[in-house]
């Protein structure tokens, strides 16, 4: 977006600029012009207060063009009187350097100057700115006027920072003042006479000191000089210091006037002294301008604040009283009588009985805390309405010292109703002790965790999962509370309700010794403006139905007498086998194994011990294989072994041999020691893409083996 300026905005600013280059050329010529004329050293330099001043009323994206303004004027005042163009250009641009240093230094502290600005800090901020940048250009310019005219540096360095000064301190505030004030600081028609009065006073005054050379009289000219500064202060100062200076000037150039009696004194000296009489004339009415002026500031802001405190108290719905340490009530606010229906009049007098019997000690003693701390008082009670019901105060009372009372202090009351906001407050309450009831009887944990992840509420069902009561929750964070571990099972969900997002999740933890299966569901909290406030939880205990659930995959995956895989496991477990080995080729091992002669153990024993000999088969054969192979009971005596990673000969008859021996210790029962063998068929095959064929030959191996005389293995081989 161009930013597009008023053709008579833009007018202003050249002729505003316009007028700052010819006031400096003028000054630069008026100053040059007097020192050249009396042979003696520039007494006040103008130019620079008269650019400050114009810089420090108007934004900072102005200043480059009066600046720009600022050095043709004073370049081609130098040019006019026959200056050097090299000397002239730089010492315009040290000239520029105090200006910024000055301008910048008060623009950074106040970036605006207005009436209700603290002239005095502002004094201050503008006389060590002024300081520095008069050090700064005398360094520079003593520099450059000992390079190009071989001048004493010290010289040079000695009148350029008393004039650049004085010239600041005087002209910069004179200017900023008028520029400030403009046409007000003359005030009405009447003032204006009066001032002019005044102003002639202080000018004959002046003039008559300097007119003699008999008497030192300059201590005169004080008298009249803060008789106008102080009754019309800014104007007096700005015109009453400029009549001063001229008429001082002036005399210090005819060589006249009281600075003459010093015997033998040079124009020098005499210039010298002149500059400490002026800068004494502003050291003391420029801090005494500034001091009316914040105080009119001040007593303007104090007035003001009356009022408005006033129609305040006066116009608001909140009760506003004065109350003296005895009791009695200097001040009670019209809305007394909408708040509790009674007159002011009526409750000025101390009305104790008017607070409710119940809140009396509480509200006494509240007050006697208040005088003997001094800090400010909240509190809330009960006050009787004219009608006779009472209404809930929620009463701010701080002790403050008397504003028509000097010397004493008093209590500034400030009280509301709130009796709605209590009868809120007690509907909340109830509401949350009956949802409490309701949640504490819920077997599951319900919790309110607010942005920061802290609890804001917890269920009684805490103390069953958690282990935790549910108040020593509340203002804990989850982290805190649950566990890192858990936490970091937790916090990607957390993440995601606190973006909006509902979220159901289950998780596992270990407590006393315990496994707990929980099954939570967050989400998101909104208030009723619809910002988030953390998110809902609800955390039942799973752990009845994950064991079930376990249970029913045991039942159907494994066998209830040996805990080894069913048939049905076996069956999914060898086809997946199957599928693999189908892609990678891989050869597979299927041994079927049965327990020799096993009805003979079952009649001769019983059937408790046939079931204890197969617990005892399925352990050993458990042992005797990797953890990769699959052990499985097909039914009865039958079992199978499954391994898809054997690929040699020797492997196989090694792993056959060794379920053989395995059986080579008697199986030990209550009453006996029996003797139980196995008959394994096995068959290593590669490129077998059923499982019934595969069963097949691994049948026909164990039938061999059973005809070979049992107690042994019977292996067959293809495709390796």
């Amino acid at each position: 977006m161009q930013l597009r300026i008023e053709p008579n905005l833009r007018w202003t600013r050249w002729a505003e600029a316009l007028a700052l280059l010819v006031a400096v050329l003028g000054a630069t010529a008026y100053s040059l012009l007097l020192t050249r004329h009396t042979g003696t050293n520039v007494t006040m330099w103008i130019a620079n207060g008269v650019v400050v001043g114009a810089l420090l009323r108007v934004p900072d994206e102005r200043w480059p063009l009066y600046l720009a303004a600022a050095f043709v004027g004073y370049f081609a005042g130098k040019m006019l009187l026959g200056d050097p163009l090299l000397s002239s250009a730089l010492l315009g641009l040290v000239n520029g350097v105090e200006v910024m240093i000055v301008a910048r230094g008060v623009r950074w502290r106040f970036p605006r100057i207005e009436d209700d600005t603290p002239f005095l800090r502002l004094g201050q901020v503008a006389m060590l700115s002024t300081l520095v940048a008069s050090l700064v250009s005398a360094g520079l310019a003593a520099f450059m006027l000992y390079a190009f005219n071989n001048t004493d540096f010290w010289t040079t360095f000695d009148w350029w920072f008393r004039a650049h000064l004085l010239g600041m301190v005087i002209v910069a505030t004179l200017t900023l003042v008028v520029l400030v004030q403009g046409w007000r600081m003359l005030g009405q028609p009447g003032h204006r006479l009066r001032l002019l009065r005044d102003l002639l006073l202080l000018g004959a005054t002046t003039a008559g000191v300097f007119a003699q050379s008999r008497y030192p009289l300059l201590f005169v000219v004080f008298g009249p000089l803060f008789y106008v500064v102080i009754r019309h202060r800014f104007p007096g100062l700005v015109i009453g210091v400029a009549v001063v200076t001229l008429i001082v000037n002036i005399a210090i150039a005819m060589g006249g006037g009281p600075l003459s009696l010093i015997p033998g004194s040079s124009p020098v000296e005499r210039s010298l002294l002149g500059q400490s009489f002026l800068g004494m004339v502003c050291l003391v009415a420029v801090p005494i301008a500034l001091a009316q002026a914040d105080r009119r500031r001040l007593t303007r802001r104090v007035r003001d604040s009356e009022v408005r405190y006033r129609l305040l108290a006066d116009y608001a719905s909140d009760l506003v009283m004065r109350i003296a340490r005895d009791g009695t009530r200097r001040y009670v606010s019209p809305s007394i009588k909408d708040l509790l229906g009674w007159e002011v009049g009526e409750f000025m007098l101390p009305r104790p009985d008017l607070i409710h019997a119940d809140d009396r000690e509480r509200v006494a003693e509240a007050v006697v805390q208040l005088w003997d701390t001094g800090k400010v008082s909240l509190t809330r009670y009960r006050l009787r309405h004219k009608k006779g019901y009472y209404v809930w105060i929620e009463a701010l009372v701080r002790v403050a010292p008397s504003p028509d009372h000097p010397g004493e202090m008093e209590l500034i009351y400030t009280g509301r109703d709130i009796t709605e906001s209590i009868v809120a407050e007690q509907a909340l309450a109830d509401s949350e002790t009956r949802l409490r009831r309701i949640t504490d009887k819920v077997p599951a944990l319900i919790t309110h965790v607010g942005n920061d992840e802290r609890y804001i509420f917890v269920s009684g069902y805490a103390r069953e999962i958690t282990g935790l009561e549910p108040e020593a929750m509340v203002g804990r964070s989850v982290r805190e509370t649950r566990g890192a571990a858990l936490y970091s099972l937790m916090k990607p969900h957390i993440a995601a309700v606190l973006q909006g997002r509902e979220t159901t999740f289950e998780y596992e933890f270990e407590r006393d010794g315990r496994y707990f299966y929980l099954q939570a569901t967050y989400l998101p909290a909104t208030s009723v403006t619809g910002e988030s406030i953390g998110f809902y939880a609800l955390t039942t205990d799973v752990t009845r139905i994950k064991l079930a659930e376990q249970k029913l995959s045991f039942l159907a995956h494994y066998d209830t007498l040996t805990n080894l895989a069913n048939r049905r496991y076996f069956t999914e477990c060898a086809q997946a086998a199957l599928d693999r080995a189908s892609v990678t080729r891989a050869p597979m091992l299927l041994m079927l194994i049965d327990v020799d002669y096993f009805k003979q153990i079952n009649d001769g024993h019983g059937h408790a011990a046939g079931d204890a000999v197969l617990r005892e088969v399925a352990r050993r054969l458990k042992a005797s294989v990797r953890k990769s192979d699959l052990v499985a009971r097909l039914g009865g005596d039958e079992f199978v072994i499954l391994c898809d990673d054997v690929d040699a000969t020797y492997a196989a008859e090694s792993l056959a041999n060794k379920v053989i021996t395995s059986m080579g210790a008697p199986v030990s029962l209550d009453a006996a020691r029996l003797k139980v063998t196995l008959s394994v068929g096995a068959a290593l095959c590669r490129d077998v893409f059923s499982l019934d064929e595969l069963v097949q030959k691994a049948d026909e191996a164990l039938y061999e083996a059973k005809e070979a005389g049992r107690a042994c293995y019977r292996l067959v081989v293809e495709g390796l």
